[in-house]
């Protein structure tokens, strides 16, 4: 088992995202949304599943249901029918339910721009509210995933043993320039390039600066 690499210093990390950036200036989430409402109901979705999966079931799901009371009159079983390809789907279409009644009942139907009234929705934890608060606001969240779980551990950026450990280590290293778009950058890389199985390091922007060893000579 490859040794856990130390810490990076800043200015290495300052190069990373300088890196990351210059490559990808404007980073999107790769989930497809209308407005507020959807967004959280695909982040929310997105649980365990692809971002690719989540499109294909929402795709004629948002044409027609774009806020709470339109999901509340398509209902549970209506909203299975269009999920179910999706892992979870049983437990997601509760969730989603419950929560538009929520956002109905206490939010004008509204998503609340406030990460403890979006973790009081059902089915919505600290990752889903930092998704939400980030993608619609613009505010410097740190979505932690899989992927930036595993990104920060393995090249040394923000370690940590949990994800609650490795947002917060995030925070404090990340440079403030940086900030706001750094999750969608290293969910990216993650997602393509610093894969959990097999690194693509050969096609890596930032292979020089990485301290994962060994490093992959070949590309699948």
């Amino acid at each position: 088992m490859p040794a856990k690499p130390k810490k990076l210093p800043p200015a290495t990390i300052h190069e990373i995202f300088a890196r990351l950036a210059a490559a990808e200036p404007e980073p999107k989430t790769e989930l497809n949304y209308v407005n507020e409402y959807t967004l959280l109901v695909a982040v929310v979705l997105s649980a365990q599943a692809t971002d690719l999966g989540v499109n294909k079931a929402t795709k004629a799901l948002f044409q027609t249901v774009q806020d709470p009371a339109a999901m509340l009159r398509l209902g549970e079983a209506g909203l299975k029918q269009h999920i179910k390809t999706i892992g979870l789907f049983n437990a997601k279409a509760k969730n989603v339910i419950a929560l538009s009644e929520k956002l109905v009942r206490e939010h004008g139907g509204k998503v609340p721009r406030n990460r403890d009234a979006l973790q009081a929705l059902p089915g919505v934890g600290r990752k889903t509210a930092n998704v939400v608060l980030n993608v619609l606001w613009g505010e410097p969240t740190i979505a932690v995933d899989t992927h930036i779980f595993r990104v920060s551990n393995r090249i040394g950026l923000a370690p940590g043993k949990t994800p609650l450990a490795v947002e917060l280590g995030l925070e404090k290293v990340v440079p403030k320039e940086f900030i706001q778009h750094a999750h969608h950058w290293l969910i990216l890389h993650g997602r393509y390039i610093c894969k959990a199985r097999k690194p693509a390091c050969p096609r890596c922007r930032i292979r020089d600066l990485c301290r994962f060893t060994p490093k992959t000579e070949d590309v699948d």
